[in-house]
């Protein structure tokens, strides 16, 4: 290894997007070569992997690149935060291949409501050029995270929901293989729509008064979309030291399936069973045990009070 210009440490999660990874892998590689790329490969081999070989490789290398989904990029920034300390972190490259890559929208050009994220091919081409921005990241503090995340903070890059979303990302992990992309989460949906919370939540954001507030589904945005295709939070940004907020009311199955369409073209924020918030600190308490779901993972199971902030343009990413 070269001490002065350490190479990159490539991150491949061999099973996202149900295979599609493993399947584009070959051709990935041979491109990452052919750039005349200097790096290693690192294989995850089970869950909270990528994060492992994230939090040591800071130590070791100069930037990572992420092959995989959302759930990849998930892990590999809660490595990396873990490891920063809160502090600025190494680049962050992705080569999105998973089911949603919805973070991969986030990256500028950033992706047209309606349109899939570039393709891996485009994304290698990024990396070469190496230019990067800084983006926000989002800290939870809540009390049962699930003992294989270990302790402490946890990180969001992405999104964040309660609620319907949170309980279609868990029934996500029970739909058979040959469902990819879109298809997958709209069985997803379909499973969930059988049985969903109806939310009594109180919400505090920044230092406004509390509010109580019944919820179908309430999402705390860093991206615009999450779900491979529903742009919950149309005019985020990641970088703006904000988050949106999409809170939905408690309204029953018809209504949500009157939503889905305008969900998926933006266009549901002047609904009356929505309203759109921003905050730099958001807070989320309910009697009932709640679901969490962070950028497609579920960190908690069994949680009654979270507390998130925005950790302002502290993720360096190869745009």
């Amino acid at each position: 290894m070269n001490s002065q210009i350490p190479p990159t440490l490539v991150i491949y999660n061999p099973t996202a997007g149900n295979g599609r990874a493993r399947a584009c892998w070959p051709s990935v590689e041979s491109a990452l070569i052919e750039s005349g790329l200097d790096f290693n490969v690192a294989a995850t081999s089970a869950p909270f992997h990528a994060r492992e070989l994230a939090q040591q490789a800071v130590h070791e290398y100069s930037q990572i690149i992420a092959v995989g989904g959302d759930g990849t990029v998930h892990e590999i920034v809660n490595g990396l935060m873990r490891a920063s300390q809160e502090r600025e972190t190494i680049p962050l490259g992705v080569i999105p291949l998973g089911n949603g890559d919805d973070f991969a929208k986030m990256i500028p050009p950033e992706t047209p409501i309606g349109s899939k994220p570039i393709d891996w091919r485009a994304a290698v081409q990024k990396i070469t050029r190496g230019q990067t921005q800084l983006f926000d990241v989002g800290r939870i503090s809540a009390d049962h995270l699930r003992p294989e995340n270990g302790s402490g903070s946890y990180y969001f890059v992405n999104s964040f929901d309660v609620g319907f979303g949170a309980h279609t990302a868990q029934n996500l992990t029970t739909i058979p293989t040959f469902f990819k992309g879109l298809s997958a989460y709209l069985a997803a949906i379909v499973k969930t729509m059988i049985n969903y919370p109806a939310l009594n939540l109180r919400l505090q954001l920044d230092d406004q008064a509390p509010f109580e507030q019944p919820s179908t589904i309430t999402a705390v945005m860093n991206g615009r979309c999450l779900g491979n295709s529903f742009w919950f939070c149309p005019d985020a940004r990641a970088d703006d030291g904000l988050f949106d907020l999409m809170v939905g009311k408690k309204v029953g199955r018809f209504t949500i399936l009157r939503l889905i369409p305008k969900l998926m073209q933006g266009t549901h924020i002047t609904e009356p069973v929505v309203r759109m918030y921003r905050a730099q600190r958001v807070v989320i308490e309910s009697q009932e045990p709640i679901i969490v779901e962070t950028d497609g993972e579920i960190p908690f199971l069994q949680t009654h009070r979270l507390e998130l902030k925005v950790l302002h343009k502290i993720l360096r990413v190869i745009v």
